[in-house]
């Protein structure tokens, strides 16, 4: 077991919107998925995939942007800044972006998926790395894996 060091806190550009982390991440990873890459503006998006009772929105009030389906993106009202998704079907789970932590220069995606849609030069160190998204039956073994071996503060 690591000592990730929690609680961590977090915030969008504008500090308007701001979040606490207080349970350790079950999976960090890349997407180079072509919705991603429009969504940042840069070659991959980042995700820190944390169990939903173990983040909470401490301030202000964010907004669903982007795609406005069952899996909901949420953004700051005000500088529009990507924070987090709830993924459909997996209320469990909340998948931040770990930019917003106030520290978070520690962060490596552990796995990076859809690089079937990468850019060419775009490149990673994630440990596991997929064409598309891994099977929802693969996840169980690569969140052990990270466990033991992921990449984090401690």
């Amino acid at each position: 077991m690591r000592d990730w060091k929690l609680p961590w806190s977090g915030g969008c550009r504008c500090g308007r919107i701001r979040v606490a982390v207080t349970q350790p991440p079950v999976l960090s990873s890349a997407c180079h998925c072509g919705g991603c890459q429009r969504m940042t503006s840069s070659a991959f998006s980042l995700t820190l995939t944390l169990p939903a009772e173990g983040f909470a929105v401490t301030e202000g009030e964010p907004v669903i942007g982007a795609l406005h389906g069952p899996t909901r993106h949420y953004f700051c009202w005000y500088c529009q800044t990507w924070l987090f998704t709830r993924p459909d079907g997996l209320d469990a789970f909340v998948n931040l972006r770990p930019s917003m932590l106030d520290q978070h220069q520690w962060f490596a995606p552990f796995i990076e998926v859809c690089t079937n849609e990468k850019l060419p030069w775009a490149e990673t160190s994630a440990v596991h790395s997929f064409p598309t998204e891994p099977a929802f039956a693969e996840y169980e073994a690569l969140i052990k894996d990270f466990d033991e071996r992921g990449a984090g503060p401690g």
